[in-house]
């Protein structure tokens, strides 16, 4: 029972404390052990000598209206003593308001109104998902992935990148700084060429591995398992995701093919704020989490690790060619490839490639910001959410945006948060022109709009969220696009002065509204021309999408 993670009842009623803690004991007594206080002083006494005793505490839920102590503030003092433990309010309909003050002033993680019977229906599905949440942020270490390399490799950094993105718990060691990864590499006999090693347990010695060697061993699928699908979907961001459930949902056979991990750019987001039915928000990779169990909840195949370069018609077949040979045949397919940050065209940081200067962030990639200064390039939500995650771990991060206004391109309480936050800098009208460094980015060279001087500032992190480009190069000729790459779909393709437009199509009745010129191919997201570029919108148009292409199945 000592070594259980804990959960915690706080209600000053002894029976409502008591009927908390035996519910609580029915559903997860064999994997947490739980506790109950009648007051918050006992609370706040037990979560001391937890503490103390280095006793994780998983989720505390307490009852608002209790005498000297209220709820809110019992919880306020465990978020500043454990800041990882999921917080839980227990209240009246009276007290909502004030509930929802507390999910921005203490990060609450949820407030349930009382009472809470049957506990089936309205206690248990909210408790699974908080502690489903707690256990992804805190893994058991002894099944954990160990990857040992140097800092400044970019295979090291597209290893971690590809780890964390997948959501696969990993503990770096540094050979630089680790006396246990210097004694790992001594172990495997390992050169310098053949870092970075990824010790899996129970598993092989991988030595500098592809991402499709390394999705192998850690068991991730990366082969289609069925020769003919009703639906193939290249691209696993939120549009994608979307329609995997929806389809596989309604029967049809479906198959996800992603070359990096679920998520897309939305995936690495620190927080979704404004997504509906989220009032404390959720973070790019929760949404993932909860989407990829979704959509093999309901049948939905994900193929990872596969990077799909060719697309073919055969006849009533659509073909998706996959890199390294292979493909996967559907009778229709859905595009929701997404779009990626543009490069920075500075001089240097293309010799630099990801040793220091990293396009989007994952939360691994802020934690090993600690105590160091940042700088970010961009000025949409994406920058202002990787500002405030790398703004936990940073002693600095300084934003820099081309633009005379911050509020042009980013939403109003990204913008609000960021002047709040007191180790953060907002630079308007500078640009990066170069980097530099010996062997990694040591340098940033930036120039002021204004007067056109350039000012050489010192650090190791640049993070770049500039523009968007989609990758649709693999799909040849026949699917229309605009100049940029965007594809058409729908009426786009009959509009006269688009770039592809009036392409001849090949049927009687008009392309349906997310059809590209190739009919039974379908678009959604951010890769198609004119798109929201916001999650709910993706994600509206992957639902959408699956209803049009019902429609085109039933016609073939």
């Amino acid at each position: 029972m000592a070594g259980k993670p804990t959960i915690l009842a706080v209600d000053d009623d002894p029976v409502v404390s008591r009927a908390v803690a035996r519910d609580l004991r029915t559903r997860y007594g064999a994997d947490y052990r739980v506790l109950a206080a009648t007051s918050g002083a006992e609370a706040l006494e037990l979560l001391a000598e937890l503490a103390l005793r280095d006793r994780p505490v998983a989720l505390v839920a307490s009852d608002q209206r209790m005498p000297e102590l209220t709820g809110i503030e019992v919880l306020s003092e465990v978020r500043r003593q454990s800041p990882g433990t999921k917080l839980l309010l227990l209240t009246a309909y009276a007290d909502t308001e004030v509930a929802i003050q507390a999910i921005n002033q203490i990060g609450l993680d949820y407030y349930l109104l009382k009472p809470w019977d049957p506990p089936e229906e309205r206690l248990y599905p909210v408790i699974d998902d908080l502690l489903d949440g707690w256990r992804d942020e805190h893994p058991d270490l002894s099944s954990v992935v160990r990857v040992v390399g140097h800092r400044w490799s970019d295979q090291t950094e597209e290893t971690k990148a590809f780890l964390a993105r997948n959501h696969v718990p990993y503990r770096w060691l540094d050979v630089e700084r680790d006396d246990e990864a210097r004694r790992m590499v001594e172990l495997a006999e390992a050169g310098i060429d053949e870092l970075p090693l990824v010790l899996v347990p129970d598993g092989v010695t991988l030595r500098a591995p592809s991402a499709l060697h390394l999705a192998e061993a850690l068991g991730l699928r990366t082969r289609a398992e069925q020769p003919l699908y009703d639906l193939c979907i290249v691209g696993a961001g939120p549009a994608g995701l979307a329609a995997a459930v929806y389809a596989a949902s309604e029967g049809l056979r479906t198959v996800v093919v992603e070359r990096d991990a679920p998520g897309g750019q939305a995936g690495q987001s620190a927080a979704i704020e404004n997504y509906l039915g989220f009032p404390k928000g959720l973070s790019g990779a929760d949404l993932t989490r909860r989407a990829v169990a979704q959509a093999a909840r309901f049948g939905a195949e994900m193929v990872l690790a596969r990077d799909v370069v060719g697309f073919e018609q055969r006849g009533p077949v659509r073909a998706v060619l996959l890199g390294g040979g292979g493909e996967i045949e559907a009778r229709a397919v859905l595009l929701t490839t997404g779009v990626s940050y543009r490069r920075l065209e500075a001089e240097g940081l293309q010799e630099l490639g990801a040793r220091g200067v990293h396009y989007g962030a994952t939360a691994s990639e802020a934690a090993q910001c600690q105590d160091e200064e940042v700088y970010v390039v961009g000025a949409a939500n994406s920058a202002g959410q990787a500002v405030l995650n790398l703004a936990r771990f940073a002693s600095k991060v300084v934003l820099l945006v081309r633009g005379e206004r911050l509020e042009d391109s980013m939403s109003h309480y990204l913008v609000a948060r960021i002047h709040e936050t007191e180790n953060v800098e907002v630079r308007l009208l500078t640009q990066v022109v170069g980097g530099s460094g010996d062997g990694h980015l040591e340098r940033l060279q930036l120039c002021d709009a204004r007067t056109g001087a350039i000012e050489e500032v010192a650090t190791s992190w640049l993070f770049v969220f500039i523009g968007a480009a989609p990758r649709t190069d693999w799909l040849g000729g026949e699917l229309a696009r605009d100049d940029k790459g965007f594809l058409l779909t729908g009426a786009e393709l009959l509009a006269a002065g688009l770039p592809g437009g009036r392409m001849h199509w090949p049927l009687d009745r008009p392309p349906y509204v997310l059809e590209t010129s190739v009919p039974g191919v379908f678009a959604a997201g951010d890769v198609r021309l004119d798109s929201m570029k916001r999650v709910a919108s993706a994600v509206g148009e992957g639902a959408m999408a699956v209803h049009l292409v019902h429609r085109y199945l039933e016609t073939v």
